[in-house]
């Protein structure tokens, strides 16, 4: 009896315990229960304020973008900062068009700022925000600062602005940035895409481009704790920027001006280059632009200006334009027929005037001709005859294999985008360049005008120069380049930039013969009246290319052919004989005769690079011819010119 009671006595207390117990767990449920009603209920409101307020923003902050400068220093493309007015359309409350009309009360805001927000609406949606305007004034961004309060979503950033202080001088080398575009962004390489978060521009010319990454630099990024207005709370985390690397360019800018001042207003391009390092010392396309325009988005009229001018101003010319190089090809003419056997130095021809070739002739320019012709004559006077018989001697794949290693029909590899390749031709070559059957054949009259730099012979002046400083500094050059040095951006540690050098095993005799006819044109040749009395001794070759073939019986009378069909004239030059330092190749376009209006380029350019001189007047040109107004453009100058399969007759004026 005494152990039952005492067992209902221990569950009565079990019973007990467990009650309490869930009197415990109860209430502190009900706590809880208390706690969360007045999270979830009564301070509601207050926690989604808070919770919207704070957010975790990862701002991308970019780097410096790499300064260019000339070989002595003088800056080329730099920096500047200046303020922006920028939207961030996911957090504006209503229209953008009428927070836009909105801030056009009290800051400038055009039409074209319009315009161009819209197009970086649809073009860049990656992008946080979208620049309005640029380049606020201090009292904008004053009256803006004053305002904000009212626009969420609106903000002033500085940012940096590239400026090329020079305008159009050396434009086509240097290049120009503008806003990138996803087409931009699809080229990069899946690596770099996250370095390029937050880039607004992008090289899209030049050595902007070619050196874009280089130029460009490490982005950084703030971690930060940003309100839902856009506004920073406290910065969290940072990875710092690196600036990007500076570029020692191996242009003098002092010998481009005077180089562009002596082209004046004529269209055409000029390439001087050191034969030994490869270095670019002036790189002339003309006529040229102003980059600061593209910066920021050129304005239609700009654009349509120099889009559809006659004289195709954004033409990159020493790399994209192909020209027949003329009689500039002659030296190399007479190099080949040397080492190929084909002529000896003493080997001469008795010139009548004219090359006839089966019911064909092929007319020189000296009516009469040039009496007995040996090689040096040929190159001094500049014989079209000796080089019409030479080449229907060796035929056009003879020559086609000869030429090639100095590059005719090559990309040189200068660092440059899009450069062409011209046309060296070879049966082969027109059996693919054709579709028609009857086009495909090689004609044997085709190959006479090769001779003397017409015919199919297209190349660029960046081709004719390299190919020359190969000829004169005895077969050994290093490949042209535009970029001397590469400056760390933080250390300013510098790397020269060194390219291949081409070495063509040819024989220093024939070399030597070549080269003293080429002194000899500016001795006593068609040449030595625009360097007589230099203070240097050089060598040269004047050249005269048709644009247009000219009919049996007729002469050739620039007067009236229209502007953009007369001849071109181009010269090749270089200094010192014996050791070349500098290397020149140019053309100026529908200007005529060589002698006279492509030489004295040369010859200025000569005596700023040995003598320190500097034209008498600015935009003088002593020698040529004032330009014209040139009322009508350039429309074949920069395709390669065609012939017919056996022309009827040649008629070619030459110096």
């Amino acid at each position: 009896m005494s152990n039952l009671n005492n067992t209902d006595r221990e569950l009565r207390h079990f019973r007990n315990r467990i009650m309490a117990l869930a009197v415990l767990v109860l209430f502190c449920f009900f706590l809880l229960l208390l706690r969360f009603v007045w999270l979830q209920v009564v301070r509601h409101s207050n926690y989604v304020a808070q919770a919207e307020e704070n957010r975790i923003s990862i701002v991308p902050t970019m780097p410096s973008r790499g300064i260019i400068t000339d070989r002595n220093g003088v800056v080329l493309a730099n920096n500047y900062s200046a303020y922006t007015l920028e939207i961030t359309p996911a957090k504006i409350e209503g229209k953008v068009d009428e927070v836009i009309d909105e801030l056009s009360l009290f800051i400038d805001i055009t039409s074209r700022d319009r315009k161009r927000f819209r197009r970086r609406m649809e073009e860049t949606k990656r992008f946080e925000s979208i620049v309005l305007k640029s380049k606020l004034t201090d009292e904008e961004v004053a009256r803006f600062i004053v305002q904000r309060y009212r626009f969420p979503g609106v903000e002033v950033q500085a940012r940096m602005f590239r400026q090329y202080p020079l305008g159009e001088v050396a434009a086509h080398a240097i290049g120009y940035i503008g806003r990138i575009s996803q087409k931009d962004i699809d080229r990069l390489p899946e690596e770099e895409e996250t370095n390029y978060q937050g880039t607004t521009h992008y090289g899209k010319e030049g050595i902007e481009k070619s050196y874009e990454r280089v130029l460009h630099g490490v982005t950084g990024y703030e971690e930060m704790e940003v309100s839902a207005s856009g506004r920073a709370v406290r910065t969290l985390s940072t990875r710092s920027t690196v600036p990007g690397n500076n570029l020692v360019l191996s242009i003098d800018i002092e010998l481009q001006r005077v180089v562009e001042e002596a082209f004046g207003k004529r269209r055409g391009a000029l390439i001087a280059m050191d034969p030994a390092t490869g270095e670019i010392l002036a790189y002339v396309s003309k006529p040229a632009f102003n980059p600061n325009l593209f910066v920021d988005g050129i304005d239609q009229q700009n654009w349509d200006e120099l889009n559809t001018s006659i004289n195709r101003p954004l033409i990159n010319r020493p790399v994209r334009g192909a020209y027949p190089p003329g009689s500039t090809y002659k030296p190399f003419m007479a190099l080949a027929a040397l080492e190929l056997g084909y002529r000896t130095p003493r080997a001469a021809i008795s010139d009548p005037g004219y090359f006839l070739y089966g019911n064909h002739r092929f007319r020189d320019d000296k009516v009469g001709g040039h009496g007995i012709v040996d090689m040096y004559k040929s190159i001094v006077q500049s014989c079209d005859t000796y080089y019409y018989i030479l080449a229907s001697e060796m035929g056009v794949d003879t020559m086609h294999d000869f030429m090639k290693q100095f590059g005719f029909g090559e990309q040189t590899g200068i660092d440059l985008p899009h450069e062409r390749k011209g046309i060296l031709p070879s049966t082969e070559w027109k059996r693919n360049a054709y579709r028609n059957p009857n086009q495909k054949k090689w004609y044997a009259g085709e190959t006479i005008s090769l001779g003397i730099g017409q015919g199919y012979n297209t190349f660029t002046p960046l081709q004719l120069a390299y190919a020359t400083a190969l000829l004169v500094s005895n077969g050994s050059a290093a490949r042209p380049h535009l970029v001397k040095e590469i400056e760390d951006g933080v250390t300013h540690e510098r790397k020269p930039v060194v390219t291949e050098t081409v070495r063509l095993e040819l024989k220093q005799e024939n070399i030597e013969v070549v080269k003293r006819a080429m002194a000899g044109v500016v001795k006593e040749g068609t040449a030595a009246r625009v360097f007589g009395g230099a203070g240097y001794v050089s060598g040269g070759k004047t050249g005269t290319a048709q644009v247009i073939g000219i009919g049996k019986n007729e002469k050739y009378n620039a007067v009236a052919l229209a502007e953009h069909k007369r001849d071109h004239a181009l010269y090749t030059a270089f200094a010192p004989v014996d050791n070349p330092k500098i290397v020149i190749a140019l053309i100026v376009e529908n200007a005529g005769f060589g002698a006279s209006a492509a030489a004295p380029i040369a010859r200025k350019a000569m005596d700023y690079f040995f003598l320190g001189k500097k034209p008498v007047s600015e935009g003088s040109t002593r020698g040529v011819p004032e330009p014209d107004d040139y009322p009508e453009g350039p429309d074949e100058v920069l395709q390669p010119i065609l012939t017919p399969a056996i022309p009827e007759e040649e008629n070619t004026e030459e110096e």
